[in-house]
Formats: structure tokens, sequence, C-alpha cells
């Protein structure tokens, strides 16, 4: 999927700026703020309160500009605009930052209207008071995609709201490093058990006698992963389950970016069982295990050896143009 990202959901990463401050939970182990380190002697000069935002180069801020004009030959190849995630070394919403970056990166997106910017924030509650005066997203911005990181329940109650109070044309979630199961308000008490949708995941379908008051028309995509790098949190199998599942009663994309570190484990009786992806590494030969109270497992394998297959599958699915 990606030209010039490692990250599977998107095309391009462009950075306008670096640094950032822990916020929740899912910063614990932030892999910005650890290659910012490493690239700083040691200590991440750019991350924490009071440390100064490292603006990047003139000659950064013009690629956006080339991958815009490369826009024919890329739909013409791809059959579909490119991505462009902004900010994956920082936050476009941080308070820190100085406004007249936040302004130049506006006038940018403006400039670049064949790209689909990926503005993820942590911070959804800033983005209302911190946009352009005047703004309208369909008017000057319809090529905005917004997202809101969420990895826990709490954050999902709090945040959610946020998110579909404003009018971008694609609202999405990103829901790694996943912590914990997530109800994106899409259960139904009536569920038909004899009606499968999916034999190969086992996704049930909805009364339909309901009114849906979740996700359904308002969440445009739901992106979910597991955590990966040192000091990596395992992810119950189920949590990221039931995320599709919710996702496909709704109709709404889900894509799966990676297990992380750690990868479920089968138990077939007293045996503890380890399927690796095709072509995948097989990870250590002792690795760590992680027993929850269901008794589900996972092994902690390596991100390589864990891969991104969900119950035999990859899971890709994307708005549509």
């Amino acid at each position: 999927m990606s030209e010039n990202s490692k990250i599977e959901w998107t095309d391009h990463t462009f950075n306008p700026w670096e640094g950032c401050q822990k916020v929740g939970p899912g910063c614990d182990h932030c892999y910005a703020e650890t290659r910012n380190a490493r690239f700083a002697g040691g200590t991440a000069v750019n991350w924490g309160p009071g440390a100064p935002r490292r603006r990047t180069s003139a000659s950064n801020w013009e690629l956006p500009k080339r991958w815009n004009a490369q826009a024919e030959a890329f739909m013409n190849q791809h059959g579909r605009r490119q991505r462009v995630f902004c900010a994956s070394l920082a936050d476009v919403f941080d308070n820190a930052v100085d406004p007249q970056w936040r302004e130049d990166l506006f006038q940018l997106i403006a400039a670049t209207p064949n790209l689909d910017w990926l503005l993820l924030t942590k911070r959804i509650g800033n983005v209302g008071n911190m946009l352009p005066v005047p703004f309208d997203f369909a008017k000057h911005y319809p090529n905005v995609w917004l997202g809101a990181t969420i990895t826990s329940q709490a954050e999902a109650d709090r945040d959610i709201p946020k998110l579909l109070a404003l009018d971008a044309r694609v609202r999405f979630l990103s829901m790694e490093p996943l912590l914990g199961s997530v109800d994106l308000g899409l259960q139904c008490e009536n569920w038909t058990n004899d009606i499968v949708m999916d034999p190969e995941t086992g996704a049930r379908e909805c009364c339909k006698a309901c009114d849906y008051t979740g996700i359904k028309n308002n969440i445009d995509w739901v992106i979910v992963g597991g955590e990966s790098g040192h000091g990596a949190r395992p992810m119950h199998p189920d949590c990221a389950r039931s995320l599709r599942d919710q996702c496909a009663v709704a109709g709404v994309p889900f894509l799966f970016k990676q297990w992380g570190e750690w990868m479920p484990t089968i138990n077939e009786g007293d045996t503890v069982k380890l399927v690796f992806p095709i072509g995948a590494p097989t990870g250590p030969a002792q690795p760590a295990f992680h027993e929850w109270p269901d008794g589900a497992g996972s092994a902690r394998v390596g991100k390589k050896a864990a891969g991104r297959m969900l119950d035999g599958r990859a899971w890709d699915e994307a708005p549509a143009p």
C-alpha cells in the first residue's frame, strides 16, 4: 500500500515538525520519542513539558508539492488518490507548537488538493480551536481526513463525540496500541445468531429491528493494531476481533495494521501452538508467554514474526474514493 512510508495505511508520511508530550497510556512507549533521543545523543530534546518543537527543513516541506504533481500517474497506477499521514513524529494539534507553523501547514494542505491528508491526533479536543479562521472543511479542505487515537473504552467515550462534532469529509479512528476491549456503540440486544455475514470470521448480522446509535454513517474508517517496540504490551486477540465484527455490522471499513510484538497462541490440549504467517520469521526459540484471565494466550515473538494476519487473512479495507 505505502509508497514512501512503512505504515500500512498510508502512502507517504510528512512531518512538518518534530516533538510532542505524552498525554495518555497509549504514549507510554512512544516510538517517536525514542527516535528523537537516538538522533539527539540519547536525550529526547523535543519531548516533554517546555521542550522546543523542531520545524523540519524547507526541502522537506516541498515534498508534498512533488507528490501532488504526481497525482495523475499515481491514480493511473493505483486507482485511488494518494494518502499523506501528517505528523508521525509529532501532533498537529499540540499546544506547544507555534501557531504560525500550523497556519503554514494548512496553507500547504490547501495547495495540494490532489492529496488526501490524514491528520491523526491524540488531542481531538484541541482541533476546533486550532483551525484556520474562517474554516470550512467541505469548502476549503475536502482533502482532510481527521482521526483520533483511541486505545481504551475511556478514551472512546471521551474523544469519539469530539471527533463526530467536526465535519471533516472522512473521520477515522486509529486504535493502536489497543490496550483493552472497546465498544463503539454498535451492540444490539437482538443478534440474529443464525445469520452469519462472513463464514470465515463468524461475524454475525444485526437483527435490523433496532436503530443504530453508534458509529454507522459517522465514523468512516477504523484502524486497529497492537504495540511494538521496547516494553510493548500484549493485545487480547478478541479485542481486535470484536472491533472487526462491529465494523462489519456497521459497514465501516476495517484495517488491521499489526499484532505488534505479541501474537495470539493456539491451545491444543496441553500444547501451546504458534502459527506464523507464510514467509515470516519464526521468532525466538523460547518466547515469553502471557496468559489472559479467560485462558487465551499471547507470545512475544517480535513484530515481523507476529505479522498482521487476523484469523488467517489480511484486513486492508479503506474508505472508498
